[in-house]
């Protein structure tokens, strides 16, 4: 990675190569009448360089959604292929090579270990690809700069404010240069300012990188700021 791979213009990388395929996937939790349909025959193709936002009310599925293209969970039926991966196909050991190098993850909740600093933070991902120890420091330092946080490299989460805890859970997602970014509901805990700053970095480095981004959010303002929407209802997509 180079300070020049992130400094390149905000602008949206004109592509046709697909990075996310979804096709006729369900996922249902439970049997008989106590089962819940979260996931229904879902379809659905994701660009390089393409910003997805997944829009619908709490319980429409939206999380149970990222979380299997992810490969945080298993379809019942239906085929994930991510970056050329079949992840519906694949093995634990496949998964666990998936989510440390092909997709990060931008959790709501942060996620941050509240004893390591922001630089430790960042380069956990480094340390588990065995990156060695002087990439993995320039590679965190990129980072962090990218994310306006390069002179709080020493802090620990509680020393941070929300939006800078975000911003460094952003940074440890980018860590293995990933091909696509998975945020559910990233913003959730901040506000509408900041949530939009948020939205704003996430926005500025796919188009930048010419990743992927799938972004589970129920805010019609960071909607807005995305390249196409996805609407959820009762765990179906909702023509728009």
């Amino acid at each position: 990675m180079s300070e020049q791979l992130f400094a390149a213009p905000a602008v949206r990388v004109p592509t046709t190569e697909e990075v996310v395929r979804v096709e006729g996937v369900s996922r249902t939790f439970g049997r008989g009448e106590h089962a819940v349909h979260a996931v229904r025959d879902v379809s659905f193709v994701a660009g390089r360089g393409e910003l997805v936002a997944v829009r619908g009310r709490s319980g429409a599925g939206k999380t149970t959604l990222l979380n299997l293209v992810g490969g945080l969970d298993r379809p019942d039926h239906g085929t994930i292929r991510v970056a050329g991966h079949e992840v519906t196909a694949a093995g634990e050991r496949e998964l666990l090579a998936l989510r440390r190098g092909t997709v990060g993850f931008v959790f709501q909740t942060f996620g941050l270990v509240p004893i390591l600093s922001a630089a430790e933070n960042v380069g956990v991902p480094l340390r588990l690809a065995k990156v060695p120890a002087a990439e993995r420091e320039q590679r965190v330092a990129v980072l962090l700069e990218l994310v306006g946080l390069g002179g709080h490299a020493a802090q620990r989460p509680y020393e941070l404010s929300g939006g800078q805890q975000q911003r460094v859970a952003v940074a440890r997602a980018l860590a293995n240069e990933p091909d696509l970014l998975i945020a559910d509901e990233p913003t959730g805990q901040l506000d509408s300012e900041t949530g939009r700053s948020i939205m704003d970095l996430l926005r500025a480095v796919v188009h930048a990188r010419g990743m992927t981004a799938l972004v589970a959010t129920h805010d019609p303002a960071l909607i807005e700021m995305a390249d196409r929407t996805l609407t959820m209802r009762d765990g179906r997509l909702a023509d728009d």
